[in-house]
Order: structure tokens, then C-alpha cells, then sequence
């Protein structure tokens, strides 16, 4: 049943339960602890009023007891006050005298037939207390029944009236209900308002959770604390929700670079097949019969089909640098493969100048890898510098690492240029000029092969005009200088 309520009204039912118990408990242990007094005081007076009503019914035994001498029962005198009543009988409860009061009148208490008085040893006299009805019902009596020592077949009884005492218990019960009643109000009340504030934050959470859901995943929790559970809560929601945010972002990001890859590597792929279908086309219209004709078709196929082996030898070696592939691991002196690399791009471009700056490391990798890498930077820089730019290469050890940076003085990169030259297909022109250089894998390539040796590619804007773009792989161990 519980499983159907709300949690405030869970926490408000277990807080008043659990107060109305402690308040039940309290009204219990004071009212029976103050009935327990109430009742030891009445027997205290029961006991101390006892010998002169004694007295008064065994005259002959007022010098052994201690009582007053002589006289009746009226002669009891002020130290039997509050005795109501008095009464002797025999042990089988035939009456044998009294059976009356001593002051006032009333319904007399409803005796029992037969009294048992328990028997105590060594002791003088055998009592016993007890609380009988009176015969109309209207009132109580608290009774003290008794065996004298001079009269062992007889029972003395006395008995005083519980009227003043249960007006005081029925007052305190009325009291206790009363005060109970006011205090499980108030405790209700408290307890809504402290649980609606303690609540509010969960409230809160479930809005941002709402908002969350329509779409607007910026949102997060207000006022989220950590000195309260429900504050720790909503700081941990909160942290979940920056992460759940950054992959979604994330996610985002990578379906739109799939997208653009898709639609790049379609329009690269495209342009040469149209080319090649041109070319079957024209051989298709008589070329074949004309040797200039074939010539140029046949040229152009080879071209043309040349281009997209290129292009889809890029994609595979992405695609499988991205399945996590590994490459060949032997030790690579990296200043001779660059060295190697200069070379063949001076041969290519000899008006360029290149300055060089090596120093000896070895890397652990993939020779023909490493190579690609050099040969993809110095593409790059005479695909988007004029002829004649001056590059300058250099290669350094630094902190267990072999930095490689490949600089030059032409109209350099903006600031989002450079965040995005890594990216695959992204061309600085984005008109797709076949003059402004590649497809855009390049440098694409470089970023990859430098991960897959455990490094990173940076491209950085010249302060003075330029671009450099930076490799960093570690180091071989050996060259390091560890075991």
C-alpha cells in the first residue's frame, strides 16, 4: 500500500506515526506512573490509619497495637481520616461487626464474598491491597483487608473512596489527549513544511530532468550543494549532465565529419569517373578509328584512374589506422628519414629552399609510415606557399620524445584554419580548385600515422607569417636512456 504513496506523503506518515507512538508511550508511562503514586499514598494512608480504626474495633488489643484507648469508631479521632470504611469479618465472610462508615455515607464498596490474604512469614499481621467497585458503580475504593495477630479467625477491612483520584487520572487523561492532539497537529504541520523545503530540490531535479528530455540539454540543476544529500545529488546530476552533453556534442560533431567525409570522398571520387566515362564515351564515338582521339582517351583513363588509386589508397589507410590496426614496430633513425625526405622534395622543387636542423633519435615504428608523414608535410607546404618559399625542418629530442616541425614563410593560417587542418578533406579553398592542391588527406594522414605511433600533429599560425606543423613521437627507450 505504501508503494502508492508519494514520498512526502511516506516521510509525513512515518513522522507522525512514529510521533504518535513516542506520545502514546509518554501519556502511558505518566499516567500509570502517577496512578502508582496516587495509589501508594491512599495505601500509606490506608496503613497509617489502620491501628487507631483498629482500636476502635478490638478494644482489648489497643495497648498491644498502639492505639488509642477506648471508645468507638467515632473515636478514631483525625489519624483515621480518609478511612471511609470499615468492616470485620471471618475468614468463611460472615460479617461480624461494622459494615459501615465511619464518616459520610454512600454506596459502600462491593466486597467479595471471601477475601484471601496471602500468608507472610515472621510478620505480625498478614494485609493485603486491592481495588473493588462500589456496589452503585458511581465510584471506587481502595480496600485494606488484614488478619490481626489477637484475632487470627477474623478479617479487618478498611477502605477508603478513589473518588478524588480518579477525578485527578481522568483530568491528567483529558490533559494528555488534549496536549497529544495539539502536539501531532503541530508536528503534522512542521513536518509538511520541512519536508516540502527539503523536498524542493528534488522538484527542481525533475523540472531539469523534463527540460533535459524536450532538448535542451544546457540545462542544469540550481543551487545544487554538497552539505545535503539531495544537494550532493544535484551536483552529481549535474556532473552527469556536462558529460552526457560533451558526447552528445561530441556525437554530433562525428556524425556531421561522417556526413562531410561521405559527401567529400563521393564528390573526389565523382570528378575522375566522370572524367574516365567521358573518355569511354569519346572512344565509344569513333576515337578508336582515330589515333589522336585514342591517344588522349586511353591518357586520360590512365590519368584519371591513377588519381582515384590514389585517393582510395588515402581512404584505406585511414579506415584501417582507425580500426586501430597495428604497424610495423622496429627501430627507425628518424633523422635519416627525414634527411631522406629534404632530399626528394629539393628534387621535386628545386627554386624552394630548405633549411635543416636535425638532431640523431630513434623512434620505434614504421619506416614507410614515418617517410609518408614527411613526404605529406612537404606536399602541403608546396601546395599552399609560393615557389620559392623558404621551409625550414627541424628535428629535436625533448622530454623522452622526438619532436619534428616543418615551417615556412608563406601567407601562413588563421586561428580556425589551424584548429581544422587535420581534419580529413579540409581544404583551406574551399572552392575544390583542382590549383589550391590535393583532396584534403594529407594532412589527415599525418595526424593518423603520428597516433598510431603514440604521438600528435599540431598545426600552429606563425607570428610573423607562416604556418608550422609539429609531429611528436616518443622516443625509443634506448634513446631515452631507460632499460
Amino acid at each position: 500500500m505504501l508503494n502508492g504513496l508519494s514520498l512526502r506523503a511516506r516521510l509525513l506518515l512515518g513522522v507522525f506515526v512514529l510521533a504518535a507512538v513516542g506520545l502514546a508511550a509518554a501519556d502511558v508511562a505518566t499516567y500509570t506512573s502517577l496512578r502508582s503514586f496516587l495509589f501508594e499514598r491512599i495505601d500509606d494512608s490506608l496503613e497509617a490509619g489502620h491501628p487507631y480504626v483498629e482500636h476502635a474495633a478490638f478494644p482489648d488489643n489497643g495497648r498491644d497495637r498502639g492505639g488509642p484507648p477506648g471508645g468507638g469508631p467515632r473515636s478514631a479521632g483525625p489519624p483515621a481520616a480518609g478511612i471511609d470504611w470499615y468492616e470485620v469479618r471471618t475468614l468463611s465472610g460472615r460479617i461480624v461487626k461494622g459494615g459501615t462508615f465511619l464518616v459520610g455515607g454512600g454506596s459502600p464498596p462491593n466486597l467479595p464474598a471471601r477475601i484471601h490474604i496471602p500468608a507472610h512469614g515472621g510478620g505480625d499481621e498478614r494485609v493485603t491491597y486491592f481495588t473493588v467497585e462500589s456496589k452503585s458503580g458511581d465510584t471506587s475504593y481502595r480496600v485494606r483487608a488484614s488478619v490481626e495477630v489477637g484475632h487470627p479467625q477474623d478479617v479487618f477491612v478498611i477502605a477508603t473512596s478513589l473518588h478524588d483520584v480518579s477525578e485527578t487520572l481522568h483530568r491528567l487523561l483529558l490533559v494528555e489527549v488534549l496536549v497529544t492532539l495539539a502536539a501531532l497537529g503541530a508536528i503534522a504541520g512542521l513536518g509538511l513544511w520541512v519536508v516540502r523545503l527539503g523536498l524542493r530540490p528534488l522538484r527542481e531535479i525533475e523540472a531539469t530532468a523534463a527540460t533535459i528530455a524536450a532538448g535542451d540539454l544546457s540545462r542544469r540543476v540550481e543551487r545544487a550543494e554538497s552539505r545535503t544529500e539531495v544537494g550532493r545529488l544535484g551536483l552529481s546530476l549535474n556532473a552527469m549532465l556536462a558529460q552526457i552533453e560533451t558526447a552528445f556534442r561530441a556525437r554530433e560533431r562525428s556524425e556531421q565529419r561522417l556526413r562531410r567525409f561521405v559527401a567529400d570522398a563521393s564528390h573526389e571520387l565523382r570528378t575522375p569517373l566522370a572524367a574516365v566515362r567521358a573518355y569511354a564515351e569519346l572512344f565509344g564515338r569513333g576515337a578508336a578509328a582515330r589515333p589522336d582521339d585514342l591517344a588522349r582517351s586511353m591518357a586520360g583513363i590512365t590519368r584519371e584512374a591513377e588519381r582515384m588509386s590514389l585517393l582510395v589508397d588515402d581512404l584505406l589507410l585511414l579506415a584501417r589506422l582507425d580500426e586501430g590496426r597495428p604497424l610495423a614496430r622496429d627501430r627507425v633513425d628518424l633523422a635519416e628519414v627525414v634527411q631522406e625526405a629534404v632530399d626528394a622534395a629539393r628534387v621535386v622543387d628545386t627554386a624552394r629552399p630548405i633549411d635543416v636542423s636535425l638532431e640523431p633519435v630513434t623512434v620505434l615504428g614504421d619506416r614507410d609510415r614515418l617517410r609518408q608523414v614527411l613526404d605529406n608535410l612537404f606536399a602541403n607546404v608546396r601546395a599552399h606557399t609560393p615557389p620559392g618559399t623558404h621551409v625550414h625542418v627541424d628535428l629535436h629530442r625533448s622530454d623522452g620524445a622526438a619532436d619534428l616541425s616543418v615551417s615556412d614563410d608563406g601567407p601562413g593560417l588563421t586561428e580556425e584554419q589551424a584548429a581544422q587542418a587535420f581534419e580529413r578533406f579540409y581544404r583551406v579553398d574551399t572552392s575544390r580548385a583542382r590549383a589550391s592542391g590535393g583532396v584534403g588527406l594529407g594532412l589527415s594522414i599525418v595526424a593518423a600515422v603520428a597516433q598510431a605511433h603514440g604521438g600528435e600533429a599540431e598545426a600552429r599560425p606563425r607570428p610573423g607569417g607562416g604556418a608550422t606543423f609539429v609531429v611528436r613521437i616518443p622516443a625509443s627507450d634506448a634513446d631515452r636512456g631507460e632499460p
